[in-house]
């Protein structure tokens, strides 16, 4: 079993608390969360609690997920595009439509499925649903993404990761004309106040977060950008370009209205990634164009400018 804790900073009903800080993370479900409280695997202060308590600043809530059974996570014959692999790590080209690691209700079609066909050996610190996961992409966000095969691998991209020593740049279509050439975007982001499936910049329940951003191309109504992230929030540069009046072009959730009936989702790549070798200390950097749709978007949009 895997434990989480927290530590209340606000007083709060123990459910919405548990529900608002594991969604980055686990993106659990509401009635799993009951289903936690209701099988005594949350606790305040070491004691067991009803769902409605009242936690206050300084309670510790410590929350026990159960693993899911190992037979639940099958290996699947997916074709996956692997950049590059050695005894300790994988680089892959990740996918559009396709979620990272099985979650609640998702246990097939996912990256870790299609690895776990693919490669016998990936490492046990992400339990039984993350095998080898040290970062994440969203589903239709694609692009290059880093695996670990071993616990030590993973390990030391974890430090890596926290340590920003791994540099992660995106390509993005926007919506609008941005007029700087470069800038910053340093705003909070937390589960939004009024839909809890989305994330937005908001002070309360957040966390730090900061995208720095390069103008590439200007086309008639959209502008092609380049993205670093100095901090991994979910849906971070997403939001951080809707906070700016300049959604991510096809973004269904914070994007246009016209933004939904986009076949791909949002038009985001992760196109390079660069860090050095967890075990001998190599640099390496990898670098992958976006995909043929995503390319024939932007010839369309420099077509029509």
């Amino acid at each position: 079993m895997n434990k989480i804790n927290f530590t209340v900073s606000e007083q709060d009903r123990l459910d919405k608390f548990i529900f608002n800080s594991c969604q980055e993370e686990y993106e659990f479900s509401r009635s799993y969360i009951q289903k936690l409280i209701n099988d005594d695997l949350v606790l305040v202060n070491g004691e067991v609690k009803p769902a409605r308590f009242k936690i206050k600043a300084g309670d510790l809530v410590e929350v026990i997920i159960p693993e899911a059974q190992s037979s639940e996570i099958l290996p699947e014959n997916i074709d996956i595009e692997i950049v590059y692999q050695d005894n300790d790590i994988i680089v892959v080209n990740k996918p559009n439509d396709m979620v990272v690691h099985p979650a609640i209700g998702n246990y097939s079609q996912t990256l870790v499925n299609a690895l776990m066909y693919h490669i016998k050996d990936l490492s046990t610190i992400g339990g039984v649903n993350r095998p080898g996961i040290v970062h994440r992409l969203d589903k239709q966000t694609t692009g290059l993404l880093v695996v670990a095969k071993n616990d030590k691998a993973h390990k030391k991209l974890t430090e890596m990761l926290k340590d920003k020593e791994i540099h992660k740049e995106y390509l993005g279509i926007v919506h609008g004309i941005i007029l700087e050439n470069e800038g910053i975007i340093d705003a909070p982001i937390g589960r939004h106040p009024g839909d809890r499936k989305k994330m937005a910049v908001t002070e309360k329940n957040s966390k730090y977060a900061k995208t720095n951003f390069k103008v590439l191309e200007r086309f008639e109504s959209h502008t092609l950008v380049s993205c670093v992230i100095e901090t991994g929030r979910t849906h971070q540069i997403r939001v951080h370009f809707n906070f700016i009046k300049h959604p991510i072009y096809g973004d269904q959730v914070y994007g246009h209205l016209s933004d939904k009936k986009s076949e791909y989702g949002q038009y985001l790549h992760a196109w390079k990634l660069s860090f050095l070798h967890p075990i001998t200390g190599e640099k390496m950097f990898f670098e992958i164009d976006p995909p043929e749709w995503f390319n024939d978007k932007i010839n369309m949009l420099r077509k029509s400018s």
